[in-house]
């Protein structure tokens, strides 16, 4: 529906009020969520459960009507499709089998072969393009090479992302294995997502801020650009959102470098900066801080208005700058959507 709010900015259409939706909108935050996990007995369960991953997505639609959800599912589901060792520890959260030497890449699964693990998200999808309700967007997304890269060689999240710059100047020839199979099995993840109704897609590369310079370049924004020319080469007009988390200067003409539709802006920049040097080519998604959805009030409601305002000129999406933290009070949520959409 070329209607959506979501997709006319997606378009580059300024809108009167921007459309909304929110990183992380299904999750712990919500008791509605943390009930049906429990039923599904761990996270990745839940990933791989169709009607119940399809529930949680839907349950913030229901709640407080966002004009898009998005696909609930996690970045890490590709590393395990592609036969690496993925597994949660309450509290700390992913864990994987590591790839330090060639003998640890060697058993990894080619690009076609990730459907088999991946079916029941694609199953997902197919549901939600059917339950959603007929003004909602539906969102497919996938991690960053760069991002995804990181975990599969450090086994974990790192602070600083060290095991994988290691790798990626101590076995240059590896670390690009890595980065070339991630690159190529991404667009065969996006693209069937895509197929089965997602109508919209974001690439999240949460740690593109730790690549600097030459490197920012070479495994931030070529692995975005190869995927993006990619899946519209398949899907002409498939919108893709783009997200190089903390990329600083990076974020200007990373929509013209790598082709997508919109740049999602987290919170290490000001609304103003990003007017100025990254909404000048095209639609802009953010960046609210999350922090907001925890402690209310009169500062929530200013926050709002001044991220609102500042993009005004431009086509917007609203969001925050990072996902909602579990702490965050569902009213909080409420009452950012009533100031966005207040005067209507």
């Amino acid at each position: 529906m070329a209607d959506k709010t979501i997709l006319k900015a997606l378009r580059g259409e300024t809108q009167a009020v921007p459309p909304i939706w929110m990183m992380r909108q299904a999750g712990r935050y919500l008791p509605e969520y943390r009930a049906t996990r429990a039923q599904a007995g761990d996270f990745l369960k839940l990933c791989y459960n169709p009607d119940l991953a399809a529930e949680v997505t839907l349950q913030p639609i229901r709640r407080f009507g966002f004009d898009a959800a998005i696909l609930f599912a996690d970045i890490l589901l590709l590393p395990q499709a592609l036969g690496a060792d993925l597994w949660f520890v309450t509290g700390e959260g992913p864990r994987l089998s590591t790839i330090t030497k060639e003998d640890d890449f060697a058993p990894m699964k080619s690009k076609d072969d990730i459907h088999t693990v991946l079916g029941p998200v694609y199953e997902t999808v197919k549901i939600l393009s059917r339950e959603l309700p007929k003004e909602s967007t539906l969102i497919g997304f996938a991690g960053a090479p760069w991002t995804v890269a990181t975990y599969m060689i450090a086994g974990r999240g790192t602070p600083d992302q060290g095991p994988a710059h290691a790798l990626r100047m101590g076995n240059n020839e590896l670390f690009e294995k890595v980065i070339d199979l991630l690159t190529v099995s991404t667009i065969e993840y996006l693209d069937m997502q895509i197929q089965a109704g997602a109508e919209v897609v974001k690439i999240f590369d949460s740690w593109a801020g730790s690549l600097k310079g030459d490197a920012f370049e070479k495994y931030a924004v070529a692995p975005a650009r190869i995927i993006t020319q990619e899946l519209k080469k398949r899907h002409p007009g498939i919108p893709i959102i783009g997200f190089p988390r903390e990329a600083g200067d990076g974020y200007i003409g990373f929509a013209k470098k790598t082709g997508v539709d919109c740049v999602a802006l987290d919170n290490s920049i000001t609304p103003e900066w990003g007017a100025k040097h990254v909404q000048v080519d095209g639609c802009v998604q953010g960046n609210l801080k999350s922090s907001h959805m925890v402690t209310g009030g009169q500062e929530l409601i200013d926050g709002v208005r001044h991220v609102r305002d500042t993009f005004a000129k431009g086509p917007h999406i609203f969001n925050l700058g990072h996902g909602i933290t579990p702490d965050a009070n569902p009213d909080n949520v409420s009452l950012m959507i009533e100031t966005l959409r207040e005067n209507t």
